[in-house]
């Protein structure tokens, strides 16, 4: 089972701290991939789930524990340049990563290759699935 921190957010939310580069590096010193939110403007990679907040390098990005949601069309075409593990979605039931896993809407049917994203959303009965994606990850990870 593949175990992704939402944001950085490893046992509840906290909003002021998602998306922080330190904030996500003590996610992934414990152990756990991380989803981040990424945009790019006048030529650099940003962090941020609404605006442009922490400036980062590619060499984060390229991180082979970070999931990259691409939240601009900018932010696509440049994490497709440097070959980062991205995806893009809004609402959609289910995307397709650029290593190929299913991003799958909270809610929705689970695959044997899906991302259960944010479960505590919603019941889930089993997690038939790859991997999840949560702001509790901890609890998932030792259950």
């Amino acid at each position: 089972m593949i175990f992704i921190s939402h944001r950085g957010n490893i046992s509840g939310i906290r909003s002021n701290d998602e998306n922080n580069p330190n904030y996500i590096n003590v996610a992934l010193k414990l152990g756990y991939e991380v989803e981040v939110d990424v945009r790019f403007e006048n030529g650099k990679f940003f962090l941020g789930h609404d605006f442009s907040q922490y400036h980062i390098d590619n060499e984060f990005l390229l991180n082979s524990k970070i999931w990259c949601h691409a939240k601009t069309k900018e932010a696509l075409e440049a994490l497709e340049k440097i070959k980062a593990h991205y995806f893009w979605h809004q609402e959609d039931d289910y995307t397709i990563t650029s290593k190929g896993y299913i991003w799958t809407y909270p809610g929705k049917k689970l695959f044997d290759k899906s991302i259960c994203v944010l479960p505590e959303k919603h019941n889930y009965e089993n997690f038939n699935c790859l991997g999840i994606c949560s702001d509790f990850i901890e609890k998932y990870k030792n259950d």
